[in-house]
């Protein structure tokens, strides 16, 4: 089992920076890829960033690629999420997620989710 919790969530002007962090529990973390998602209201829950379990491969969406960097320290069991350039449309909760499936970016193939950590981004 494994359990997640994200923090570094909050309000941001348009073009500020934002990091986030998702802490771990757990023997098996480095044998999980972990995914950043976020899902805005009234929206369906979207794939933002993937990085392998080793951390040597990432994998990001369109809207974000250039703007977002996702790492990960095994040592400390945390997965990071830097924004940077944020937009109005960034605004959404973020989750961050574990998965057996490698490099993947649907809902459906992660076993573990966290809370979600609220980014709200203003114009």
């Amino acid at each position: 089992q494994v359990q997640l919790v994200e923090s570094g969530g909050g309000l941001v002007q348009a073009g500020g920076s934002l990091r986030l962090s998702c802490a771990a529990s757990g023997r098996t973390f480095s044998s999980y890829a972990m995914g950043w998602f976020r899902q805005a209201p009234g929206k369906e829950r979207e794939f933002v960033a993937v990085i392998s379990g080793s951390g040597s491969s990432t994998y990001y969406a369109d809207s974000v690629k250039g703007r977002f960097t996702i790492s990960r320290d095994n040592a400390k069991n945390t997965v990071y999420l830097q924004m940077n350039n944020l937009k109005p449309e960034d605004t959404a909760v973020y989750y961050c997620a574990g998965s057996r499936a490698g490099l993947v970016g649907k809902v459906e193939w992660y076993d573990y989710w966290g809370q979600g950590t609220q980014v709200t981004v203003s114009s």
